[in-house]
């Protein structure tokens, strides 16, 4: 038998980020050969209706096809599901309605690995869907802690161009800038809250901790999906 629970990924939101988190589940398992990999099951959907949208109003929920490929993952053989998209945790309950397959929340890894840090104020590389479902805010105030929320203006166009494959030296410092500017408001940790960030923001070009969000949530699901 496996060491591993068969893990699910509900992606495609958008696929760099989709293809990075993969990447890192197989990099930080310990493998030394094919074998010794965890099975990953990936619906990489770049269909998925716009989170932005929906959460203002404009466009159609992303709650039915996110279902749709948790039930999907769960009949191939999933054992545990993930996704790593921060906004569309604002439809996390459509998937856990889904089936019963357990749902590993890449927000609640993130706040968790930002709390380990004891800060009374968080700063948000995130865009507009997840500010406005208040993903973090309300997690982190029932820590008694205090979101500030990055610009969307500049945060948005940066996630919109990484998508589009732009992950060159003007988008980093950009990226870069904006954290800087909400340490200079205050926050004492950045999360990098949206799967797009890390893709051009590292640690080092933070002089806070800073919290990948992605990578909380590859330590989350490991743990879950390693069998004792």
């Amino acid at each position: 038998m496996t060491n591993w629970r068969t893990i699910g990924i509900i992606g495609g939101m958008g696929p760099a980020a989709t293809i990075d988190f993969a990447s890192r589940l197989l990099a930080a398992s310990g493998a030394t050969g094919d074998a010794g990999h965890p099975h990953l099951l990936i619906d990489c959907n770049p269909n998925v209706p716009d989170r932005n949208a929906a959460r203002a109003g404009v466009g159609p929920s992303p709650g039915p096809a996110l279902a749709a490929m948790a039930r999907g993952l769960a009949a191939q053989g999933a054992e545990l599901l993930a996704m790593p998209c921060n906004a569309a945790h604002g439809w996390a309950g459509d998937i856990i309605a889904a089936t019963d397959v357990p749902f590993i929340s890449l927000i609640d890894a993130a706040v968790a690995a930002a709390l380990a840090a004891r800060p009374a104020r968080v700063g948000l590389l995130a865009v507009g869907a997840t500010l406005d479902a208040r993903l973090y805010h309300d997690r982190l105030a029932d820590a008694g802690v205090t979101a500030i929320d990055g610009d969307r203006a500049v945060v948005q166009p940066l996630v919109t161009a990484i998508k589009g494959g732009d992950t060159g030296s003007a988008i980093r410092a950009a990226m870069a800038a904006e954290a800087a500017r909400l340490v200079g408001a205050g926050a004492e940790v950045i999360i990098a809250a949206c799967t797009e960030v890390p893709l051009v923001l590292a640690a080092d070009a933070v002089t806070v901790p800073y919290v990948d969000a992605t990578a909380a949530l590859v330590a989350a699901v490991l743990a879950a999906a390693r069998r004792a």
